[in-house]
């Protein structure tokens, strides 16, 4: 495989930039004497960098060389679904923070609980955890791949490093040092794509225009094929794809809600998540163009044999930028993925002791749920790293696609049961189960016969029914997963008695303390 030297001076930055990492989680280790200190901050946080924070959790190496890579590939028809996100929450966000703010303590999954009983929190926070855990190796192993094609060395080594460092920061830091970083890392991130994209644009034969044709007419710009196939990858698909996403990301996801419980006032929650929504989209944007824009500069120019198509953006960076720069993209890169799996141990933590320790042992001490919270980072990291390193086993092609079908996978109906929830007054407990455990054996049979195993072609079927087997994109299963707990928890619940139900946990009791803060507020202003 190429290798690349970099300079001293890029070395020492890289390394600089590690010990401002260390030293912001001792910043904060004072501050982490509770709970809710160490997974909330209690306050201490203004909402704009809770944004970004945001902005920097949804970022991590997965957009710094897995859009772009798909940029090189193909087309952008993998950045629809997250063009659909500010599609979908433009119209939510303004009852799903509030409401989370209002009867939830710390888990996510404690709205569920309260909404559909035991079996639906346990079921939702493991389909968390299994995200987590795919998603976050993901992120390790793109950013070995970049670092061994920059510097060389031990992959392996590179990732345990890496991993180490994440653990040490949330064990001093906490959320507060976590949100920090973010802040620092979205600001680096926006800086680093522009001057990365400038460079390549105006580095190309013939300038930015150059760049367009060359992509153009060979098929790397647009969002197609635009039909109604649902068995291949198109527009429709991700489209679909992405406007569940959007829901189950900001409306169950641990890692997105435990930002909003961080904010002080519900107005705050919702101007932070505000601005994480409408930031993501541009850097995904401008990453996947970055690979568009590398596929026509090496149309130009020689790409050494070896390079896969997630190396090629490193490649650029350690051949192409000068001495000093280099090193400030390597370790924004590097903080990318710092930020984003540092927010995936502390909300696993989250989880892990809201979900399960506090449910095994019960009225125990804070200092004990403190300290089972930072062993449950421990731990969760040490397995992050396992993962990690297997999916270097695996090979790189399609990091991008294959994070989607993981996510489809383990979506598990997760937004249904959200759904459900907020929407239904007549869902109930009973119901919801069943549309569970029909969603489970959905989603078994689907991923058992679409599933391919083997080499070559000697490939088959983990389960080959024939003309029974599931024929959609695989995309779809996350999909489809959501409409059965939807349409089957629906219609079992009308077996069951209707629920007595708090109005907080309901869209419309939402609305209806709106409807009544507005009407207070007129006779107050009529007073005055």
């Amino acid at each position: 495989m190429f290798k690349i030297s970099l300079h001293l001076i890029d070395y020492i930055i890289i390394v600089a930039f590690l010990l401002v990492t260390l030293v912001v989680g001792f910043m904060f280790a004072r501050r982490q004497n509770s709970l809710k200190s160490f997974f909330l901050a209690q306050g201490r946080v203004p909402a704009w960098a809770i944004g970004m924070s945001l902005l920097a959790t949804l970022i991590s190496s997965v957009t710094f060389l897995a859009y772009p890579a798909e940029g090189f590939t193909n087309n952008w028809i993998l950045l629809v679904q997250g063009l659909m996100v500010p599609v979908v929450l433009l119209g939510t966000i303004w009852f799903i923070v509030p409401l989370y703010r209002k009867v939830i303590g710390l888990s996510t999954y404690e709205y569920f609980e309260k909404r559909f009983g035991v079996f639906a929190r346990y079921y939702s926070s493991l389909a968390f955890v299994l995200r987590q855990f795919s998603g976050m190796g993901t992120v390790l192993f793109l950013l070995a791949m970049a670092l061994d094609t920059m510097i060389g060395g031990n992959t392996m080594v590179m990732i345990v490093i890496v991993g180490l460092i994440i653990i040490a920061v949330n064990l001093m830091g906490g959320i507060e040092a976590v949100i920090w970083l973010d802040v620092f890392q979205g600001f680096m991130l926006f800086a680093t794509g522009i001057v990365c994209l400038s460079v390549i644009l105006f580095s190309a034969d013939g300038g930015p225009a150059a760049v367009w044709q060359i992509a153009k007419a060979n098929g790397r710009t647009g969002f197609g094929p635009y039909n109604a196939d649902l068995t291949k990858l198109t527009f429709l698909v991700m489209a679909i794809n992405g406007a569940f996403y959007a829901i189950q990301k900001y409306g169950t996801d641990q890692t997105v809600v435990q930002r909003y419980l961080t904010a002080k006032t519900d107005k705050g929650a919702i101007r932070a998540s505000l601005m994480g929504i409408l930031l993501t989209v541009p850097v995904w944007m401008l990453f996947m163009f970055i690979g568009t824009a590398l596929f026509a500069y090496y149309q130009q120019h020689n790409l050494p044999a070896g390079i896969q198509a997630p190396q090629v953006f490193p490649y650029f960076i350690a051949t192409k930028l000068p001495v000093g720069v280099t090193g400030l993209i390597l370790s924004a890169m590097i903080s990318a993925a710092i930020c984003s799996l540092s927010a995936d141990l502390n909300s696993l933590a989250a989880v892990g002791v809201e979900d399960y320790y506090k449910k095994m042992r019960r009225n125990r001490t804070d200092r004990e749920y403190l300290k089972a919270g930072k062993w449950t980072v421990v731990i969760s990291g040490l397995i992050a790293i396992g993962i990690g390193s297997l999916y270097i086993k695996a090979g790189s092609e399609g990091v991008l696609g294959i994070v989607f079908t993981l996510y489809a996978i383990f979506s598990g109906g997760i937004v249904g049961i959200f759904m459900l929830g907020i929407f239904s007054a007549r869902a109930n407990r009973q119901g919801v189960t069943i549309g569970i455990i029909t969603c489970i054996v959905f989603t078994a049979y689907a991923f058992l016969t679409s599933t391919k195993i083997g080499t070559g072609a000697e490939k088959h079927l983990l389960l080959d029914l024939g003309r029974y087997n599931f024929g959609h994109d695989k995309l779809m299963l996350g999909v489809y997963s959501h409409l059965v707990v939807i349409v089957v928890g629906y219609i079992a619940s009308l077996f069951f008695p209707k629920p007595v139900l708090d109005k907080n946990l309901l869209y419309t009791g939402w609305k209806e303390a709106r409807k009544n803060e507005r009407k207070e507020a007129k006779v107050t202003l009529r007073a005055v």
